[in-house]
């Protein structure tokens, strides 16, 4: 086979399957600026920092073109670097600044910065050209993300990472000319609109325009405040990529160093996420087996991640009833903490304040909701990224790199290699095989390793043989996957009985809130680190952790499935799909406390049975032993599957005696 080679700056350069010039230059040692281009989306072609020349053939003059939209070809002779084209990149970006919001110093991405690097590199010293556009109000509608429109370069990398990696498309141009910008529709604040707060936008955003929302201020007040006890988390996938701010490979593993360095700062205690992360295999696995064994609400979809617990709710609210109902991780341990350490560490609950450091920008958002609040007060308090922790360090001046390496607190710094490996996607699925293959064997499992999980992949499918019959299962990452998965079970085209699906791309590793520039190879390192960490812990399957067994004995009703378990560590979900084109209240009750009720019937289905079903379910509500506590909304829906959801639990459709069997009996319940 010919071997394909074209020359850059006068040495040969050979090449393969490379998708445009850019790829083969940057190959060749060469790196040429861009905004727009990102190797995990789409070429866009708009920022125009990526221009080259290409010798002309045939007597045809030389040619500047953008080398992220050209394709190579055998022969081609490429410069990077004339004077033309300098002048061309310090025009773009002095025009880019010129309407920019350059308060540098303040800005939470002044330290990765491609716009302020890329003007460093280009020596842009002064710009020539006047601001024409008035600065935005920054949108702080979302409890995740900040958006500053006034840092917007226009590169469109959230547009796409959004539409092609989430599928989801929160945000998009809009208008033309001077006048294009970036923004959610109609002008919305992101808060407002169908954004899963998952934060790959802010992840690949080149300058500050959307960074993960800033509450390092908050634990700052916390930790200064001495009528308050202060104690902190750490999650998984943080301990491979805390370290690269101070000089660490990706993947290195840095937990010691990170609780060290939070003790100096002034934490009571430093906890491990991996504690109850094992405690959600307990539930999960525990959970899967019993719903395997009935063959009920199959499959059955993890819920750690709560970008893509939000996604289902929006975008398939009839999937409901297949989320597990298990709190992740940092659900699980806001809720044993504030239960169990008030006592142990001699304080008011009211005056314990529990810090989440996490790799993502969705566990803000669900920090925040109402359900994992007692008496208004959220069970975690703050949750501060990894990003957001490294700039706690530095400002401090601690230099992580060189502190000794401390462990964790006990009771909940305890944990095995099955609870660090949910940093990763798979890992949640590995780390429940090893628990229910166990349990279901009734013989202790000597090779713990579920391989076929592993990897990039975004979808990853496998069948384990078990005594219990045929296990199918599958694995995603990124929401486009989820949804194209969701769209094959519904069809009929797939079938399985457990799968995990992560919002980000390789799962928490590259989260929203991860150092910024993740790429493939970067993701790989994390994730090997992930794996490192678990073949070098103590123990490996959840069921071994005699720390979260004895915490089940002490605190939580003897075992995972009791009612104490439920009450702790369980939850409920709501429809939030905007797809209704018409709502109608049913029936009103009295009592502040009030259950919320929803009928979704499809437009185009017999209404004479909606209408019986309807005053079957107000008739019984009628007379319940609380009717005053109900209210019952009819939602016509255009598409989507018809259901009756009581206070959070749906039950996929209503014409059926047994599915209102099953209503009736959540009314009852809710009594």
């Amino acid at each position: 086979m010919d071997k394909k080679v074209l020359t850059v700056n006068g040495r040969e350069v050979e090449f393969t399957d490379e998708r445009n010039l850019l790829e083969v230059i940057r190959k060749a040692g060469v790196e040429i600026p861009t905004f727009c281009y990102h190797s995990d989306l789409s070429v866009y072609g708009a920022c125009r920092l990526c221009l080259v020349e290409v010798e002309g053939t045939n007597g045809r003059p030389n040619a500047i073109m953008a080398s992220c939209s050209t394709a190579p070809a055998p022969g081609m002779s490429i410069r990077t670097e004339t004077k033309e084209i300098r002048a061309m990149r310090k025009v773009a970006v002095e025009l880019l600044l010129a309407n920019h919001n350059t308060e540098c110093p303040t800005c939470v991405r002044s330290e990765d910065c491609k716009l302020r690097k890329i003007a460093r590199q280009l020596g842009v010293e002064h710009i020539r050209y006047k601001k024409l556009k008035d600065f935005a109000p920054i949108d702080v509608s979302s409890p995740s993300l900040q958006r500053d429109p006034n840092k917007c370069v226009l590169c469109g990398d959230c547009v796409r990472v959004c539409s092609e990696v989430q599928g989801i498309g929160a945000i998009n141009f809009a208008n033309r000319g001077s006048n294009a910008q970036v923004v959610p529709a109609f002008g919305a604040g992101l808060g407002e609109v169908e954004c899963v707060n998952c934060g790959q936008c802010a992840a690949v955003c080149p300058t500050g325009a959307i960074t993960p929302k800033q509450d390092v201020d908050k634990v700052w007040a916390a930790l200064y405040d001495p009528t308050k006890t202060v104690v902190v988390e750490i999650a998984p996938a943080v301990r491979v990529a805390v370290g690269e701010q101070f000089g660490a490979k990706p993947g290195e593993n840095f937990a010691g160093k990170l609780v060290a360095a939070l003790r100096i700062m002034g934490f009571k205690r430093v906890f491990d996420t991996c504690f109850s992360a094992d405690m959600t295999i307990f539930e999960e696995a525990t959970e899967f087996l019993d719903r395997f064994t009935k063959k009920e609400d199959l499959p059955l979809f993890t819920s750690c991640c709560p970008a893509w617990v939000k996604f289902c709710e929006t975008y398939y609210p009839e999937m409901r009833p297949n989320l597990s109902t298990c709190r992740s991780p940092q659900g699980m341990f806001g809720s044993v903490a504030k239960k169990i350490l008030p006592e142990q560490l001699g304080c008011k609950r009211e005056d314990l304040v529990v810090v989440s450091i996490m790799p993502c920008t969705a566990k803000k958002f669900e920090a925040g909701l109402d359900k994992f609040k007692v008496d208004g007060v959220p069970e975690t308090d703050i949750v501060i990224t990894t990003s957001e922790v490294q700039r706690m360090i530095s400002s401090l001046g601690i230099k992580l790199d060189e502190l000794e390496p401390e462990a964790f607190d006990m009771p909940l710094g305890f944990s095995t290699g099955a609870g660090v490996i949910f940093g990763t996607s798979g890992g949640v699925m590995e780390a429940a095989l090893r628990f229910a293959v166990e349990k279901a064997t009734g013989k202790t499992l000597e090779n713990v390793d579920f391989k076929m999980v592993r990897g990039m992949d975004k979808i990853k499918e496998a069948t384990l043989e078990t005594p219990a019959g045929e296990v199918r299962i599958a694995v995603c990452h990124g929401l486009a996957s989820a949804r194209a998965l969701i769209e094959k079970i519904k069809s009929g085209e797939a079938k399985y009985d457990f799968v995990e699906v992560m919002a980000c791309p390789g799962g928490c590793i590259s989260g929203g809130g991860q150092p910024f520039g993740a790429t493939d190879a970067i993701r790989k390192q994390r994730q090997a680190g992930m794996y490192v960490a678990d073949k070098t812990a103590q123990l490996q399957k959840s069921q071994d952790n005699y720390l979260v067994d004895k915490c089940y004995q002490e605190h939580i009703g003897g075992g995972p499935g009791s009612h104490e378990a439920h009450e702790l560590l369980h939850t409920t979900y709501e429809n939030r799909s905007r797809a209704f084109d018409a709502v109608i209240p049913a029936l009103r009750g009295t009592d502040p406390e009030r259950v919320s009720v929803i009928m979704t019937v499809r437009a185009d289905s017999d209404p004479k049975g909606g209408e019986k079903a309807l005053k079957q379910l107000v008739d019984h509500i009628k007379a319940s032993a609380r009717p005053e506590g109900f209210d019952v909304d009819v939602a016509f829906a255009g598409s989507g599957e018809e259901s009756v959801e009581v206070g959070g639990n749906a039950v996929p459709g209503f014409r059926t005696p047994a599915a209102m069997k099953k209503v009736k009996g959540l009314v009852d319940a809710a009594c």
